[in-house]
């Protein structure tokens, strides 16, 4: 990997199981220190592009490249450069927190010292608790430190805030902040927009195994093309209109309704909108022949 190269790159990536899709042609990259978050519907395909970038599953047709190297062929010591975070956490017994990740931490050339990595998911006053005894929260921050004790360049978090009360899922995107302050490059798999908002640079959309957009937060789906929507009420009505220039219109109509417009609201689209918009269109055109990605796993699964 070159300093100029992304840290994973993926070119028309295609899987299928038997005579169902799971992805169809999808291509992003991540740069490095980039935090990316992957959107879409249970089923879009998110599961399968991600276990391909970890190595555990081998893609049909396409280029990847996660730190250069291509996952499915990728040395041991390619391994050690990653760090992978389940959505469901381990089942560590009856371990510590600085048991579990002194055991993980061995097997890597490298890794962080235990106290280090414990400070780091904030569970310095936890080190000694047993797993058992930890809430949903800590035992995240557990799977994290586990996931970072390798000093890994490129991070995967699948779902990682699923069941979080609000309280805690803040303090696990301040966590995730500081790491990618530190230079490693997220790759973020969530249901929750907000979160998606918060954390990454880019946000790539996918439904029925294909990339419906990727771009920005802020810029996905034409966000900042300057479009508001300005509602009104007219006559006893409710009216509405989309315009690039919100001002000009609600001056407009101030004139025309004597000053006071009534109910007046300006709205401009949400990232929820944006992504809501993305996946209606995608259900209305022929993907509807794409076979859903829960059915194609099933069907990779070895039958009893």
């Amino acid at each position: 990997m070159t300093p100029t190269e992304p840290a994973i790159e993926v070119k028309a990536l295609r899987k299928q199981y038997g005579a169902l899709t799971a992805v169809e042609d999808i291509s992003f990259d991540v740069a490095a220190g980039e935090c990316v978050a992957l959107l879409g519907p249970n089923g879009a395909g998110k599961t399968t592009t991600t276990e391909i970038l970890e190595g555990y599953r081998q893609p049909d047709a396409g280029i990847v490249r996660v730190l250069g190297v291509d996952p499915w062929r990728a040395p041991r010591a390619w391994k050690a450069r990653i760090g992978i975070v389940l959505q469901s956490d381990r089942d560590l017994g009856d371990l510590t927190v600085g048991e579990a990740i002194g055991h993980f931490a061995r097997y890597y050339p490298d890794p962080l010292p235990v106290g280090e990595a414990i400070e780091a998911v904030g569970l310095t006053d936890k080190a000694r608790s047993r797993n058992d005894r930890l809430s949903g929260g800590q035992r995240r921050r557990l799977d994290v430190a586990l996931g970072i004790i390798g000093r890994p360049e490129v991070l995967f978090l699948d779902e990682p805030t699923t069941g979080f009360d609000p309280e805690a899922r803040r303090e696990f995107w301040s966590l995730i902040e500081s790491l990618r302050d530190r230079g490693t490059t997220i790759l973020l798999t969530t249901h929750y927009l907000e979160e998606a908002e918060h954390l990454a640079d880019r946000v790539a959309v996918i439904a029925r195994g294909r990339l419906l957009a990727c771009a920005s937060p802020a810029d996905l789906g034409g966000r900042h093309d300057g479009q508001a929507e300005v509602g009104w009420l007219d006559g006893g009505r409710a009216r509405s209109e989309w315009t690039e220039r919100p001002t000009e219109l609600v001056a407009a109509l101030a004139e025309r309704l004597g000053g006071e417009i009534p109910r007046l609201t300006i709205r401009r689209p949400s990232l929820e909108d944006t992504y809501l918009e993305l996946i209606r269109g995608a259900e209305t055109t022929d993907l509807d022949a794409t076979p859903h990605e829960d059915a194609a796993l099933a069907a990779d699964r070895p039958q009893p």
